[in-house]
């Protein structure tokens, strides 16, 4: 795919941009072309549905664009796929500062939580969640990004609107709605992480892994086939 991809699109990837911005020297080439390599990922696989984040946008744009392209020049090859967004929770932003997204690379622990992250500790990462004085619980990314976001991780994991929600807590506080919260996400993820410390250490999951890798070797040996013919390389 790098080979498909313009110099110009690549550097108007949000993460080398914001990379250039802070950081002039020592920049890897990498950087500027993973994201042809995610598209390599996606496509080889003749993915239609690709379900992303609201900050993936891009990413997802550029691989439609890349697959285009060489389905243009060297003829139908790739399915061309779409996103699927999710109507909450697209994007989960930091407990620590609204403003920005939640980031497992943050220098804050206090600002992310991990799907095996200490169950007491969640519950005290969503207690001490940024959010504002005014005490009312209601949506508005604007004047209130903290509770905002605290409704959207309620949201996303019980399947509610935000509206009911809203209405549920619209007597109530922050101490209150934080707590049960708290105990959303913890009961969310304790399935998920019995369920780690069971699969971890078990055969099954080598299993599950060699299953997969032969699986994706087939698909893609089969479309690296399909590549080279329409390039014209490899023999006859």
């Amino acid at each position: 795919m790098e080979s498909t991809a313009y110099i110009g699109e690549m550097e108007r990837m949000t993460q080398f941009k914001d990379k250039k911005v802070k950081q002039t020297e020592g920049i890897r080439t990498s950087l500027l072309t993973y994201p042809a390599l995610m598209a390599a990922d996606i496509i080889i696989y003749d993915a239609d549905i690709v379900p992303i984040g609201d900050d993936q946008k891009q990413h997802l744009e550029l691989t439609r664009n890349l697959a285009q392209r060489f389905n243009h020049l060297y003829g139908d090859t790739f399915v061309v796929p779409e996103g699927f967004f999710p109507k909450t929770g697209a994007r989960i932003k930091s407990l620590t500062d609204p403003e920005r997204k939640m980031d497992k690379s943050a220098e804050n622990p206090k600002s992310y939580i991990l799907l095996l992250d200490d169950l007491n500790q969640v519950k005290n990462k969503i207690k001490s969640a940024v959010t504002d004085s005014d005490g009312l619980i209601k949506y508005d990314v604007k004047n209130k990004p903290g509770v905002s976001n605290l409704l959207t991780i309620y949201a996303s994991l019980t399947n509610r609107k935000i509206e009911d929600i809203e209405k549920q807590y619209e007597n109530s506080n922050y101490q209150t709605f934080k707590l049960d919260l708290a105990d959303i996400v913890v009961n969310t993820l304790k399935p998920i992480q019995e369920k780690y410390a069971e699969l971890i250490k078990s055969p099954q999951l080598d299993e599950a892994l060699n299953k997969g890798r032969d699986a994706a070797s087939y698909v893609t040996r089969r479309k690296l086939s399909k590549v080279y013919k329409r390039l014209g390389l490899g023999r006859k």
